[in-house]
Parts: C-alpha cells; structure tokens; sequence
C-alpha cells in the first residue's frame, strides 16, 4: 500500500479535491479533522496545549480554536510549539489509518502542512492542490468571515504555492475554470498504474 499526501495553501480547495478522491473509494485522512478531535480528547496533548496557551483556551473541554488561530498566525513560536505537540500524535493516528485500510491499494494523508513538517519525506508521492492567490483569499474570507488581512497572514505562515508545485509528484489546478473530476481521475489512474 502506498501513502500519498494531498496538500495545498489555505484556501486552495484541497478538502474538495479529498472529497473526490473518497467518493472513489480511496481511504482519505484528513489531518486537520483528526488533530481537532485529539485536541480535545487526548490528555496529554490537551496538557501540552495548556503549557503553550494557558489554562483559558479550553472551556468546558473544548478548546477556542478562533483564540488558538489568533495566537499562532501572530506567533510563529506559538504556531512551532502547536505543531510540535500535535503533530506526533497525529502521525499515530495516521499510522492506526493505514493498518485499518492495509489493503487499499493507496491512501491519502491529507493536511496544508506536509511539506512544512517534513511529513512529503515518510510519504510515497505528492499531489499539490493549486490555484491563484486572489481566489484563495476570497475563499476563506467567505468560509471563515475574516479579513483579508487575516487571510494574508496565515498565507504567509505557509510554503508558497510555488515551492509546493516544485516538490509535488501530481499537481491539480482548483481555479475555478479546470474541471476538477478528470484531473482528480487522471491522478488516481496514474497513482494505480504506478503501484500494479
């Protein structure tokens, strides 16, 4: 089985084209969705997080996400520490993932941060989710009611789009104007024929 990762800048429709992906029946982990939940249900990283952000950023068991994002997109310490506390325990869990789909012919790891991390080295391929900056930006402000500014920001915590697409074994152009089914199709024929 092989372990591809599916990655993308903020904003650049990398959670569709995952979407996609599943609906063809590939096995698809989704690190954000994952991290949340062990943010709030793994002792220990809760205790980790409460070393980096203090007693306050969880109330009633949750955890503030919007006073979590503030911090690090201001704080790239904080965003560092964050990533240091959560993302083993991620990498546990994805590792549970692949046992329990050991016999799909590939799954996907999917996450913004793979190459930031260094995780595109433990992966067999790359597929890059692209598209331009602007819509990005009009993406998120939509999703997430932030400013533009916000959206800048956190675009700069990132790799650029540019530096990923270098990197990437598979690159798939979300901008509105390609289709994206036959990309994600051509992809996964080429992922198929790679592994028989």
């Amino acid at each position: 089985m092989k372990k591809i990762g599916l990655t993308g800048g903020i904003g650049s429709g990398k959670s569709t084209v995952a979407e996609i992906f599943s609906r063809l029946g590939i096995p698809v982990f989704v690190s954000d969705r994952v991290a949340a939940d062990l943010q709030e249900t793994n002792e220990e990283l809760k205790k980790e997080i409460i070393k980096i952000f203090g007693t306050s950023i969880y109330s009633d068991g949750k955890l503030n996400r919007r006073k979590v994002a503030e911090f690090v997109f201001a704080d790239k310490k904080m965003l560092e520490q964050l990533n240091a506390a959560v993302h083993p325990a991620v990498g546990k869990a994805f590792e549970k993932f692949c046992l329990d789909n050991k016999n799909a012919d590939y799954v996907l790891k999917e996450s913004a941060i793979l190459f930031e991390i260094g995780d595109d080295k433990n992966l067999d391929g790359m597929i890059v989710v692209t598209a331009p900056d602007e819509l990005r930006i009009h993406r998120v402000m939509s999703r997430d009611g932030l400013e533009k500014e916000a959206v800048v920001q956190r675009m700069k915590n990132q790799m650029k789009q540019e530096e990923k697409v270098k990197k990437a074994s598979h690159v798939i152009l979300n901008d509105e104007q390609q289709l994206l089914i036959p990309q994600v199709l051509f992809v996964n024929d080429a992922l198929l024929i790679f592994i028989c």
